[in-house]
């Protein structure tokens, strides 16, 4: 194939030569010289410029959006420094909160304790009070049945062993006794 396309250049030929210099060589290449800087001219005004504004723009745009998206990275790391200071200040909000609420069901539980153990000394005392009481009725109840039966028994025995006389002298004599305490008594409270 590539013989052909030789065949076919040298064709047209004038001259059997391959490069000639003459005039329309020159003219031919002036004028493509010519026509390659109109061309460059009118492509540089048409379409370099146009291209290299917009490549400049989207330069401009893309660096934009980078110094954006490092704001953007710089302002996200400072709210995570902020959100990581709340979460410790919380934290340690939490923490004394539940120290406060420790120590308050502390103190309650031994103010429990402390009116717990004042009730039952209480009720301690007032049972060993009624004890007390209930001990104290019991002997005098006691020595009320020792006296009635002591006064029970010693009527038998002196009703056996007494007669008439004997009896009335002690009788008597009881109540002369009773008198002079009575009379006793009876000064006394004057006196005071």
């Amino acid at each position: 194939m590539f013989p052909q396309i030789a065949i076919l250049l040298t064709a047209g030929a004038p001259n059997e030569r391959v490069f000639g210099l003459d005039a329309t060589l020159l003219q031919t290449i002036g004028f493509t010289a010519l026509s390659v800087a109109v061309l460059a001219f009118a492509l540089s005004k048409l379409l370099y410029k146009p291209v290299r504004n917009y490549l400049q723009k989207r330069a401009d745009r893309v660096n934009n959006q980078l110094a954006d998206a490092e704001q953007a990275v710089a302002d996200a790391n400072e709210l995570k420094v902020k959100h990581d200071s709340m979460v410790k200040g919380v934290e340690a909000e939490k923490d004394e909160i539940l120290e406060s609420a420790r120590k308050l069901a502390v103190e309650k539980r031994n103010q429990i304790m402390a009116d717990a153990k004042a009730e039952a000394d209480a009720a301690k005392a007032r049972a060993q009070a009624q004890i007390d009481m209930d001990m104290g009725r019991a002997e005098a109840q006691m020595k009320h049945a020792i006296i009635e039966v002591a006064t029970a028994m010693a009527e038998k025995y002196v009703t056996l062993s007494l007669d008439k006389d004997v009896h009335d002298r002690l009788f008597a004599e009881a109540m002369a006794e009773l008198g002079e305490a009575v009379f006793t008594r009876h000064s006394e409270l004057e006196g005071a």
